[in-house]
């Protein structure tokens, strides 16, 4: 089951505030143990990490920080469009979303992200 564009648009769409205070905590409350979970499955996991910590990084623009939030969020819900335990298609879907967020915001990802990102996991 592919994610079409419209979806994923609708997914990564920044929202409101509120919706942002709300993705953010989700992201924070369980981000380490879905990475733990998906790193067999998401062959891109250093620029996912990465992608957590420019979100995190108070110099990051908001409408970056916003995006990212958004995918990372996404990435953290166990049942989204195609649950995460199903093996081998259960990470397809948060794959495409996080391709099109990180594409989105490359540039704003920094070498000081991706170092923290390889620190991670090291440690993992």
């Amino acid at each position: 089951m592919a994610i079409d564009e419209r979806k994923i648009s609708d997914i990564l769409r920044i929202g409101s505030d509120e919706d942002f205070r709300k993705r953010e905590k989700r992201v924070h409350s369980s981000f380490f143990d879905t990475v733990r979970r998906a790193l067999r499955h998401v062959p891109f996991m250093e620029d996912v990490v990465a992608s957590y910590y420019c979100a995190i990084d108070s110099e990051t623009p908001a409408s970056t920080r916003g995006i990212l939030i958004a995918a990372l969020a996404y990435f953290v819900l166990p049942t989204d469009l195609i649950p995460d335990m199903l093996l081998g298609i259960g990470f397809t879907d948060d794959i495409a979303v996080l391709l099109t967020a990180f594409n989105a915001v490359r540039g704003n990802i920094r070498p000081e992200h991706y170092a923290r990102a390889r620190e991670t996991l090291a440690d993992l």
